[in-house]
């Protein structure tokens, strides 16, 4: 044999090594739905969501699994649904599922997302990546259920640990009307109590005007007290919240829902890798990625990285890897994240941050775990009811 026969006959082996055969390809369908409830008007000029939020996550969630399932025989395919209305999602899915769909992302309220569990049975893999409820990590948690967007008490437990390690132990909490409103709250107010802070006043807002030719009169007012380090505000919509700063009794900074707020995502974001990301998704989406795109993006990775490992699409070989010891999601947070076994949620990073800069990123140094100190965030073990690993 001639050398460029033997070299070419070494190129042909080699090609066909690297080249996974036909016979081998998996396809793997993923169902996306998508469920926001009407926020009604708001009382003030805050800035929307977007209305393809958590989407666009989708999307360029399927676009990284395919780069890296094109050199293995992985097809990825994402059959997606925004609804306007619950029935609408409910519709959606059981058209999915008479499909053959067994894996799912949704971005749908708490409600929904218990009725469509509850309807998978046992047979479908889902993540929440949209309600942030604690008592869906707390109480009867599905098994097949797994979240990666971060909790109300994930939330508050971050702002709480930086409120006390700046010894900032006095607050003034503010609480809007609606439920999330409330949710909130109550989630930062165990955050207090867990981390020595005191509610030195905790008022609802009860107002229904446009504070946009008042703030300056109303909230001074309503923020009046001996004393307080900061003012902590429970106002998710943005009724009234982006009027707090600079409007207090007292010269003091503004945290929680607006000011400084602890999210699961932002534009501000730009370490370990964290810039790719961002560049990545504004070419896909010609905007900034948020919170809800973040923790669809998370979901549609945790799918890619199982299916990567196993070369399998089947949902119960995916959650049994995704609660091993080798499972690990590269995430650009600074740490590799893992699921807690007992309730399905996505150990992460929160970041602190107001709208122009990165202030600083828990779990901090010096709040100590048995295990990680990422359980330091959240309701941990002994706090929950849920087994979901037995």
């Amino acid at each position: 044999m001639s050398f460029l026969s033997r070299a070419a006959a070494t190129s042909l082996i080699t090609l066909a090594a690297a080249t996974p055969l036909q016979a081998e390809s998996l396809k793997v369908r993923i169902g996306y739905l998508q469920w926001v409830p009407d926020r009604g008007p708001v009382l003030s000029n805050v800035i929307p969501e977007p209305e393809d939020a958590g989407l666009r996550g989708a999307e360029l969630g399927i676009n990284d699994n395919s780069t890296t399932g094109k050199f293995l025989g992985h097809t990825y395919s994402m059959q997606s649904e925004v609804a306007d209305s619950e029935a609408a999602a409910v519709a959606a899915f059981e058209a999915m599922r008479q499909d053959g769909l067994e894996l799912f992302v949704m971005n749908a309220p708490s409600s929904t997302l218990k009725s469509l569990t509850e309807k998978a049975g046992d047979e479908a893999l889902i993540f929440n990546a949209g309600a942030k409820d604690d008592a869906l990590r707390t109480g009867r948690c599905h098994v097949n259920l797994l979240h990666t967007m971060p909790s109300y008490s994930m939330l508050t437990d971050a702002l709480g640990q930086w409120l006390n390690q700046r010894r900032w132990d006095e607050v003034f909490l503010i609480t809007g009307p609606t439920e999330a409103d409330k949710g909130w709250a109550d989630a930062f107010r165990r955050s207090a109590k867990r981390f020595g802070l005191e509610l030195a006043e905790d008022k609802p807002w009860t107002f229904d005007a446009d504070l946009r030719r008042t703030a300056s009169k109303e909230l001074p007012l309503f923020t009046q007290a001996s004393n307080y380090d900061a003012v902590v505000v429970a106002d998710v919509r943005g009724d009234f919240g982006e009027y707090v700063p600079f409007n207090t009794w007292l010269p003091r900074p503004v945290v929680g829902t607006q000011g400084m707020t602890p999210v699961t995502w932002h534009r501000v974001v730009e370490s370990w890798g964290a810039a790719q990301l961002q560049n990545r998704f504004r070419e896909l989406a010609d905007r900034d990625m948020n919170s809800e795109d973040y923790a669809v993006w998370a979901a549609m990775r945790s799918i890619g990285t199982a299916v990567t490992d196993l070369n399998s699409a089947s949902p119960t070989d995916i959650r049994a890897f995704l609660f091993s010891d080798k499972f690990q999601l590269a995430a650009f947070k600074g740490r590799k994240l893992t699921f807690r076994s007992w309730n399905g949620q996505l150990r992460q990073p929160i970041p602190l941050v107001h709208p122009r800069g990165l202030v600083a990123r828990a779990p901090f140094e010096g709040f100590l775990h048995p295990n990680t100190e990422m359980d330091t965030l959240g309701f941990d073990k002994p706090e929950s009811e849920c087994r979901i690993n037995g």
